[in-house]
């Protein structure tokens, strides 16, 4: 059987491609006792409300059809955000040379949070060059918690 997030991104394609958007991710999570199947979009010139509300709707209807998930959850539709999290290697690829912000599970140098840029990424280990200051730092995937974007003001 497939999962949750793979089967909601298999209904929701049809979907989201008409609407002009792309997915970005599915997330299926628990938080303070709720479930929550989350479809993050993205599109160029951005995600709006209407997007949103017309792929929640018809992706709601699917999965109600469908009906892949036992017991209740919250159906959210939103845009991946300005700040997102890199998870795939296309991600990597697609914002090199980019501001990311890099959050490790322990601390390394006293530090768990990294701001700089994203210079690398070594899709055989899955690990993460940065450059910080004027120090490329290499992130092994094993010891990273997050990855994403940093807008710069």
């Amino acid at each position: 059987m497939k999962k949750i997030t793979e089967l909601t991104a298999e209904l929701a394609a049809p979907a989201i491609a008409e609407q002009g958007c792309t997915l970005w991710d599915v997330e299926y999570v628990k938080e303070a006792g709720t479930w929550y199947l989350r479809i993050l979009l993205d599109k160029e010139g951005g995600v709006d409300i209407l997007d949103c509300e017309e792929i929640s709707r018809r992706v709601s209807d699917l999965l109600d059809e469908a009906d892949p998930i036992e017991g209740s959850y919250t159906l959210e539709v939103g845009s991946a955000g300005a700040e997102r999290a890199l998870k795939r290697p296309s991600d990597f690829q697609q914002f090199l040379g980019s501001p990311v912000l890099v959050k490790l599970y322990r601390a390394r140098e006293g530090r768990k949070e990294f701001a700089g840029y994203l210079k690398g990424y070594d899709e055989a280990t899955g690990d993460v060059t940065v450059t910080v200051g004027s120090q490329d730092l290499v992130f092994p995937k094993k010891e990273t918690a997050l990855i994403r974007l940093r807008v710069e003001f």
